[in-house]
């Protein structure tokens, strides 16, 4: 398999942070710039593995370093890892799926101090407390969904989800959909966009049905690693993700600008009764 070198961190660098259930997660000091992207949606079968391995393959193209947290017991982001042609650009796997009596879960689930951008790929039907696990440290959440009557209900619980039960801050705007396995100018597609965009979440690509996913996944690579020729629809939409996503200290920074103006807000409305 073509993993990167483990990490460096000796276990000065390192604490860990108990969460209900007795939960661990890895915190370093050197991490404060972590972008850490979680990919969510109870439903299963709805891209969440491809988009995050092609997301990782377009930030190796750009020269970045990521890695890929996978919480998906199916492990196919991992298996795409194991897939990946030697020759291509190393991504860090971690098999978050995986329990090992031999380590604790805080060292499973260590980062390596040269990733700058790590990518959760989460499990299908995920609980509340996993929910607000996953998220609570994210700088970005994307939440694909496919056209359909069934994917439309269950993106809007997992949304819904989000902003009541995760606690989710519209304010700092990480949160953003993709409209996945698309089919230009189809009734399907036009009553996806119009659900979407009543929702008052951003869209910030739709994905084709296309079959260079699909022959990406199987190679281990992504449609960044193929024929420009070929892939040019698919690459335009995975790069609008990314310069999205490279945003999120700038959106947060505005998120906590507004969240403050909003407090002196109430709060002067509250001085002047």
């Amino acid at each position: 398999m073509n993993w990167s070198k483990d990490s460096r961190l000796g276990l000065s660098d390192i604490y860990r942070v108990r969460e209900p259930g007795d939960r661990a997660m890895l915190r370093t000091p050197r991490h404060d710039n972590l972008n850490r992207v979680v990919i969510l949606n109870p439903k299963g079968g709805c891209g969440k593995s491809t988009l995050v391995t092609n997301i990782a393959a377009c930030y190796t193209v750009r020269g970045a370093t990521p890695a890929i947290m996978d919480f998906d017991p199916q492990g196919s982001a991992t298996a795409w890892l194991g897939r990946r042609p030697g020759d291509r650009p190393e991504i860090h796997g971690i098999a978050a799926f995986k329990r090992s009596m031999q380590a604790t879960r805080s060292w499973q689930l260590r980062v390596p101090e040269e990733t700058d951008t790590l990518l959760v790929d989460s499990a299908a039907g995920i609980s509340h407390d996993e929910l607000r696990e996953l998220t609570r440290d994210s700088s970005s959440i994307l939440v694909p969904v496919l056209p359909s009557m069934m994917d439309t209900h269950a993106a809007s619980r997992i949304i819904a989800d989000l902003l009541l039960v995760a606690k989710v801050n519209r304010n700092e705007q990480k949160l953003a959909v993709i409209a996945n396995r698309t089919r230009k100018n189809t009734k399907s597609l036009a009553k996806l966009m119009r659900f979407l965009d009543s929702l008052g979440i951003p869209i910030i690509a739709v994905l084709r049905d296309s079959q260079n996913f699909v022959y990406a996944a199987e190679e281990g690579i992504g449609v960044h690693e193929m024929q420009p020729s070929r892939v040019r629809q698919d690459v335009e939409q995975i790069d609008r993700i990314v310069t999205w996503l490279e945003g999120w200290q700038q959106r947060r920074q505005r998120g906590l600008e507004l969240t403050g103006m909003r407090r002196n807000v109430l709060s002067a409305a509250a001085s002047a009764r």
